[in-house]
Parts: C-alpha cells; sequence; structure tokens
C-alpha cells in the first residue's frame, strides 16, 4: 500500500491486502461517501446475519469458497466472484471452504469508524453490541 502525496490520493492493491488480512474486519480507508474494508473468514465463519438500512454494500471474494445469503435465497461465492448488498437486505455470508475466505468489500456511506480493526468476529461483535 502506497499513500499519495498531500494530493487525497492513497493506493492500494486492494486484491492482495485482502489476501494477506489475517483479521476479521480491517478499515482500509474511508470518504464522505463511502468506505473499504478488508476481511477474513475462517472455515466455519460467518459475518452474521445482519441489515444495513441506508447502506449499500458491495462484495468482491479474492479467495476461498463461501455461502451468500441474501433475503434468505443462498448462493456459492469463490474467488472473482462480486455480490451487491442493496441497503434493506438481510444478508450473511458463511465460510464453506477448508481455506479462509478473504474479500474487500465497499460500504455507501460508510458503516464502520476510520481505523477501526477487528481481529476476530468475536472482537467485532463486542464492539457491535456498545
Amino acid at each position: 500500500m502506497s499513500g499519495g502525496t498531500g494530493s487525497g490520493r492513497l493506493e492500494v492493491d486492494i486484491r492482495a491486502a485482502a489476501r494477506e488480512n489475517t483479521d476479521f474486519r480491517r478499515e482500509v480507508v474511508t470518504g464522505t461517501h463511502s468506505q473499504v474494508v478488508v476481511m477474513s473468514l475462517g472455515p466455519g465463519e460467518d459475518i452474521g446475519r445482519e441489515v444495513h438500512e441506508d447502506t449499500d454494500q458491495v462484495l468482491v471474494f479474492v479467495s476461498g469458497e463461501g455461502e451468500a445469503e441474501l433475503n434468505g435465497a443462498k448462493d456459492r461465492v469463490t474467488a472473482g466472484d462480486l455480490v451487491f448488498v442493496p441497503g434493506g437486505t438481510w444478508h450473511n455470508f458463511v465460510n464453506t471452504g477448508q481455506d479462509d475466505l478473504k474479500l474487500y468489500t465497499i460500504y455507501a456511506p460508510p458503516e464502520h469508524e476510520p481505523g477501526t480493526v477487528h481481529r476476530t468476529k468475536q472482537e467485532a461483535d463486542e464492539a457491535e453490541d456498545r
């Protein structure tokens, strides 16, 4: 990852950042209208069923395999897949493979505080309960 030189520009090899990430959730960059976060789910782990009423979410999978559930409909996801979750859609993503499921996600508008790092799902759940 390399930052700009005061121009407001940030350059990130987002696929590499997602593949190298070992945290459940790590914010990469947050702007006024959107945010990029990388995530890593261990085998059998899920994001947790949730809905963002006023936030669209785009998830891009870079390695591993899993299952996407949107409003009760389930489908398989693998590296290279993109899933669009419109605001108001109940969703969950589950790692169904033997290896970590690596992805990056874009929230519009931002969902998490800049600098957010949740090393584990438990840590993320505890932070959201506060």
